[in-house]
């Protein structure tokens, strides 16, 4: 099962520019939006409404204001929730993001899913080794590969052990942006949804690896749907396919990110999925992250409420 109707979201109490995080997160800029986590919180409370107004089940969690978390509000970096009922929690590269692991957090996803096994890859942090969850990997659920570009956050022997615990198969590369820097994450340059990838092929810089990602998702019989650089700036690589509680599809992604694509790119989209989008310019702009980092996917069997 590629998608899910269930998405876990924090709620952010001090969300602001995170010094740590932009040593190589390209995609921040601070000092763009003041009173940042006034902004950031309608953002958050917007989106979330248009997501349940579509059917989308999400459970909101209130961050906490201690300790200090600026980019809670990303939360699939540091957890995810998987069909079989495990649960793996990952290695941060910045140390104040290693405090988003919050036990209440995992407290009340547990009171309402089952989950029958943990593992904690957090300990490679004393080693210097990460891997920032479904940001530092796109996973083909379906096909059971974990496409990884690597990067100071994307560690590969930190990949192959996460296929090995999983079993997937990883496809590793490197993906650099215009200005020759590495892309932090590969949730900004690609996207696998059900019948489709979006994905920058251009940012793979390598014609050898670019060719084997892409025999890779023709493998997988999914359609390639490539964006430019400049569209992968404005995080259109960084969707999340999602399920309504009727089974309908949709395409979830931020107004920039919609409004970067032509009208073509939208039609190919929306002859798959509906498309939903919301303004996140200050959670883009401060936080490097865009709609598919706000969304964790819950894949755990729900409890019963009877």
């Amino acid at each position: 099962m590629q998608t899910t109707s269930h998405i876990m979201m924090i709620r952010p109490v001090n969300f602001s520019f995170n010094a740590e995080t932009a040593v190589n997160n390209a995609f921040q800029v601070a000092g763009q939006a003041g009173n940042a986590q006034e902004k950031a919180r309608q953002e958050f409370d917007n989106f979330v409404e248009k997501l349940q107004r579509h059917g989308i089940n999400v459970t909101v969690i209130n961050d906490t204001p201690e300790p200090y978390t600026p980019d809670s509000i990303f939360p699939n970096n540091w957890v995810s929730f998987h069909e079989d009922g495990t649960v793996v929690l990952y290695p941060m590269f910045a140390v104040n993001r290693r405090a988003e692991r919050k036990q209440h957090v995992l407290d009340e996803i547990y009171s309402r899913f089952g989950h029958n096994k943990v593992i904690d890859m957090s300990p490679d942090e004393q080693y210097n080794h990460f891997l920032e969850g479904t940001g530092s990997m796109v996973l083909d659920r379906e096909n059971r590969i974990a496409y990884a570009c690597l990067s100071p956050r994307t560690d590969k022997l930190l990949v192959d052990r996460f296929c090995a615990f999983m079993d997937y198969k990883p496809v590793t590369f490197y993906a650099r942006d215009k200005e020759g820097k590495e892309i932090y994450h590969t949730n900004v340059m690609m996207c696998v949804a059900d019948k489709y990838v979006v994905i920058c092929l251009d940012s793979v810089t390598d014609s050898l690896e670019r060719g084997y990602v892409s025999q890779e998702i023709i493998n997988s019989g999914k359609k390639i749907i490539e964006i430019t650089p400049d569209q992968m700036n404005s995080f259109a690589g960084n969707m999340l396919q999602v399920t309504n509680d009727k089974g309908e599809l949709f395409l979830v992604m931020s107004s920039q990110a919609y409004h970067s694509l032509t009208g073509d790119q939208r039609a190919e989209l929306e002859s798959f999925n509906s498309i939903i989008h919301s303004e996140l310019t200050t959670i883009e702009t401060n936080g490097g992250g865009s709609a598919r980092c706000m969304m964790a996917e819950i894949f755990l069997p729900r409890k019963s409420t009877i």
